[in-house]
């Protein structure tokens, strides 16, 4: 019997609907294809089949139809607009990171598991593992620091200062209104190397601060720690070791939770005694400057730690260098702050943005953190195989929850250029391409941003709206009398002021008003 071919849905539909239909007297030529096809070939198992096929595709259309084009959740896109802020913002991060002389890198979007695991602690479960590829396990990177960490390891670099800008993923609640995503953006600094104590902190919290200084983004504190001083605090109140990473998770929430709810967390969840999360709650409410810094070096019980008394050393000295760089007024010594990460051995530090407070006499409330970092010295061995360690510290800026208040505020303030165009090319007469095209080739020539609109014959007010809607600022026309005379009519489209320049001045014409801009 001869094969039948492939055949096309449209076919396979009709066939079926013949099959489940009473056999009645010829009417078409497609009932007698179906009587030839019933006759000679359709047995049983062929009903069976097109009636399986049937359903399967009425299944799949109607999948179809209850599809909802939508990106996934927790992302975003980000239109023109959007983008020209962020560029903004990205612009000022990584100036500043260079200015302090930090160079470039890049890692994979995706590690090995076994790179990203027991690294973050209780954030853990966050990160987005991948299906088994060709026998690797592998997940994308949760943040910047551990890739960076596994890069210094794995080429044997012992000094290093760098800076990261890159998009992590993880797998939390999102919550738009607070800028907080499933996939972000985020720009790390850090310094790697053996280096005299606090010289590279103070220098990674100064970036810290002229950062958030020159996206003027309100008022800000940052709030700076030690997790030594932590564990010293959870020593001499008797926490038991195999509990501090646990009770330094739930002092990291102190910021979303009331002390109440966290000391409730402590003693019903984690089983700490009542009388030692007291104790643990008598040090971690307090908050100041060098001064509580020098009070708790007198302490009777923290002056008996040694950890404590390390960590309450080193920020001595850092205050002393943040002093001399003339930003300790943007500085607070906070005991609740603990940062989560497990990796950290050290100085922690955190930014926030302040609110202005509803009645006189209050203190400023933090409405969220908008960039943190810390000392990570131990973090790097734990990819030597030798166990090496290079001492590191950095600091990371939180972009999205940046760009959400600087949106805010350019969107209510002024129109937005989504391009960086100089000029736009134009005419007010026909047959006036090819010296359009001519003109702007010598503004490329010359590195001047410059568009013109795709039409041989563009009506000049089409031509003007486009600046307008745009944000493009000069206008160079051309047309028979300007040809003639040798010159170039430049237009400003914010005044709509129009003068003539020579042709052979034109460049040097249109760079001096964009220096001056």
């Amino acid at each position: 019997m001869q094969r039948l071919g492939p055949w096309s849905r449209e076919a396979w539909v009709a066939l079926a609907l013949q099959l489940l239909r009473p056999v009645r007297a010829p009417c078409s030529g497609a009932t007698l294809l179906f009587r030839r096809v019933q006759g000679s070939l359709v047995q049983p198992r062929a009903r069976e089949f097109a009636e399986a096929r049937l359903k399967t595709q009425l299944e799949s259309d109607k999948e179809k139809s209850n599809f909802v084009i939508k990106t996934p959740k927790g992302t975003r896109d980000l239109s023109p607009q959007q983008m020209a802020i962020r560029e903004k913002i990205l612009n000022a991060v990584i100036s500043c990171f260079k200015r302090h002389g930090a160079k470039g890198l890049d890692t994979p979007a995706f590690e090995l598991k076994e790179v990203l695991t027991e690294k973050y602690g209780e954030d853990s479960k966050l990160i987005y593992d991948l299906k088994d590829q060709g026998g690797e396990l592998l997940a994308l990177r949760y943040d910047l620091t551990v890739p960076f960490a596994r890069y210094l390891a794995m080429n044997k670099i012992k000094k290093m200062k760098r800076y990261h800008i890159g998009k992590v993923w993880r797998r939390e609640s999102p919550s738009i209104t607070q800028g907080r995503y499933r996939e972000f953006c985020q720009c790390d600094f850090d310094i790697a190397g053996q280096f005299d104590p606090m010289i590279p902190d103070a220098e990674c919290l100064n970036i810290m601060y002229e950062i958030l200084n020159a996206l003027q983004l309100g008022d800000f504190l940052i709030k700076v720690n030690d997790r030594r001083i932590l564990d010293g605090i959870f020593a001499v109140c008797g926490v038991p070791d195999n509990k501090f990473r646990f009770i330094c998770a739930s002092v990291d929430k102190l910021g979303k939770m009331s002390w109440e709810d966290v000391r409730q967390e402590m003693v019903a969840k984690i089983g700490l005694a009542p009388e030692v999360a007291d104790c643990i709650g008598s040090y971690i409410q307090q908050h100041g400057g060098v001064s509580l810094v020098e009070q708790l070096l007198q302490d009777p019980k923290l002056s008996q730690n040694k950890q404590a008394l390390e960590g309450l050393g080193d920020l001595k000295l850092l205050f002393e260098y943040l002093t001399l760089f003339g930003i300790t007024e943007k500085i607070s010594f906070d005991l609740s702050l603990a940062r989560g990460l497990d990796y950290y051995t050290g100085v922690i530090y955190e930014a926030v943005l302040l609110q202005t407070p509803a009645r006189q006499g209050e203190e400023p409330l933090g409405v969220g953190s908008v960039a943190a970092g810390g000392r990570y010295d131990g973090l790097v061995g734990m990819f030597d195989p030798k166990g090496r360690k290079v001492p590191c510290v950095g600091l990371s800026i939180g972009v999205e929850r940046i760009f959400s208040i600087v949106e805010q505020k350019m969107e209510a303030t002024k129109k937005i250029q989504v391009t960086e165009t100089q000029v736009l090319v134009a005419t007010a007469q026909k047959n006036f391409l090819k010296e359009r095209m001519k003109l702007i080739a010598e503004l490329w020539a010359a590195g001047i941003k410059a568009e013109m609109l795709y039409k041989k014959n563009p009506s000049f007010l089409t031509q003007l709206h486009y600046c307008e809607e745009t944000g493009i600022p000069l206008v160079a026309i051309i047309g028979e009398q300007e040809l003639k005379d040798g010159v170039i009519k430049l237009r400003s489209v914010a005044s709509r002021e129009e003068v003539d320049i020579k042709r052979e001045n034109i460049i040097t014409e249109i760079q001096r008003r964009m220096y001056k801009s």
